[in-house]
């Protein structure tokens, strides 16, 4: 422990990965709990491996990929939440095309960009350690707006996520406003990126927030629970994969997660076993 403190307060690059962190964390932790209470992990992992035509797209016009993979997964979201309105009963097919489409886009345009072949491992399964200052700033601002959408159209997401109906009683514009949902579960999925990379995203938008689901009786306390799991995973993360050097970070923090779900489950089917004894 004494060890991970003094390399974080000496290495720059831990510092930058441990900011990172924190911004992953609130975009999880936010996202993650509508992402859970809408019932939209699917769709999430849509735009998640979609994202991968970004990526690949941007290495071949030489942008930097995260331009790319914003692009690319509003652009996703945008048509997923489109063809829900509009196909609603072949929309599971409809989210596996954008899945396989958008991962064979991006390896084609990988395999065709001219000179040295990138490696996209950093992307597929996230590499928080290698996030330099300029994707830091990137991730800053992403986070910012993601933040500040919440706060403005907070009710409506939670009209929404529980209700459609109801939301269009209350005069609630459902569509623009789940357009408008999954264009920041989209932000989330790029903040996302270097953290868990595209393959363990989604795991990391939905365990955290059904962790923080099984205790939680308003959403507000669902989002402050959420990115707490969040944050302690990944902070767990660094300090296992620190001690064990020869483990990837973003498979670490997802074994926790998950773990600490799991963990969380069990507790609550003792709890409910426990009162229904003493009623």
């Amino acid at each position: 422990m004494n060890e991970f403190f003094t390399a974080v307060m000496t290495k720059p690059f831990l510092q930058k990965a441990l900011l990172a962190g924190l911004l992953s964390g609130l975009a999880c932790g936010v996202t993650g709990t509508f992402v859970v209470i809408k019932r939209i992990a699917f769709i999430s992992g849509g735009i998640a491996h979609a994202v991968m035509g970004g990526l690949g797209i941007a290495y071949f016009l030489g942008w930097n990929p995260l331009l790319g993979a914003l692009i690319f997964a509003v652009l996703s979201a945008f048509l997923i939440g489109l063809f829900k309105f509009r196909f609603s009963q072949n929309l599971d097919t409809l989210i596996g095309a954008f899945w396989a489409v958008g991962m064979a886009v991006g390896v084609i345009f990988i395999a065709i960009t001219p000179g040295y072949k990138k490696d996209i491992s950093a992307f597929l399964f996230g590499n928080i350690l290698m996030i330099d200052s300029a994707t830091l700033m990137i991730l800053a601002v992403l986070d910012g707006i993601l933040l500040l959408i919440v706060a403005v159209f907070y009710r409506q997401f939670v009209y929404l996520a529980f209700d459609e109906e109801y939301s269009k009683i209350r005069g609630i514009r459902v569509t623009a406003v789940y357009l408008l949902l999954l264009s920041i579960v989209s932000v989330s999925v790029v903040i996302l990126l270097q953290t868990v990379g595209i393959i363990l995203v989604i795991a990391l938008l939905t365990l955290p927030a059904a962790t923080a689901e099984l205790f939680s009786r308003s959403v507000g306390k669902m989002i402050v629970m959420s990115t707490l799991i969040c944050l302690g995973a990944i902070f767990l993360g660094f300090l296992v994969s620190f001690g064990l050097s020869n483990l990837p970070t973003g498979a670490v923090i997802i074994l926790i997660s998950a773990a600490s779900y799991f963990f969380a489950l069990l507790i609550k089917k003792i709890s409910v076993k426990l009162s229904r004894r003493n009623a």
